[in-house]
């Protein structure tokens, strides 16, 4: 009798961590399951940076921006590129927006090009949000999802907004899942790819 409640107990204590185990939290699921209607799940600012050894494939995609001009990866090999994902009604994405802009006012002409990837918004609502925020640079209007379904596999961009650092031969070196919430880590991880030898 007293083996018995011996294993009834440890039955007990195993089946309870058990069920601890399977209520683990995710982050990003608890958001879905969550029902606010914020309608984006965000990321909680997590920096990915990749050594050149571990880098996967290159990236390939084309698109069109939001003026209607024809965009394809394989113009940017050479320099770095800087993807963002984003669209208009996410707000961590207008609150990240004017430093972003600043970061690309830095590269511009020195190593690096940022293009934005809008996933969601059409044309006009892009072109809106670019001139409420002083944005120069062009977004890919990815409502298709072209743009994410080439980086399935790789560092997919799981949140938005999530900021992308290309290398120089087309491989992710970095992602920021979530809002750039400090631009001086971006900022060091575009100057790190930059650096780079091609």
């Amino acid at each position: 009798m007293k083996l018995r409640r011996t294993l009834l107990a440890v039955t007990a204590a195993a089946l309870a961590l058990g069920v601890l185990a399977g209520c683990s939290s995710d982050p990003l699921a608890d958001q879905y399951r969550n029902g606010d209607n914020k309608q984006y799940i965000a990321g909680d600012g997590t920096v990915t940076e990749i050594a050149a050894e571990n880098r996967g494939a290159v990236v390939n995609f084309t698109g069109t921006t939001q003026d209607g001009s024809a965009v394809d990866s394989s113009k940017y090999l050479g320099q770095v590129l800087v993807l963002n994902f984003w669209y208009a009604g996410c707000a961590p994405c207008r609150a990240e927006a004017p430093a972003l802009q600043k970061l690309n006012a830095k590269y511009t002409g020195n190593g690096a090009t940022f293009l934005g990837v809008n996933v969601r918004d059409q044309p006009a609502t892009a072109v809106a949000f670019d001139t409420s925020f002083g944005i120069t640079y062009n977004s890919v209007i990815d409502t298709n999802g072209a743009v994410q379904l080439a980086l399935s596999g790789q560092v997919a961009p799981d949140a938005v907004p999530t900021t992308l650092v290309i290398d120089k031969k087309g491989r992710v070196a970095a992602r920021i899942l979530g809002q750039a919430t400090a631009p001086d880590i971006l900022d060091t991880l575009i100057g790190d790819a930059v650096a780079e030898k091609s």
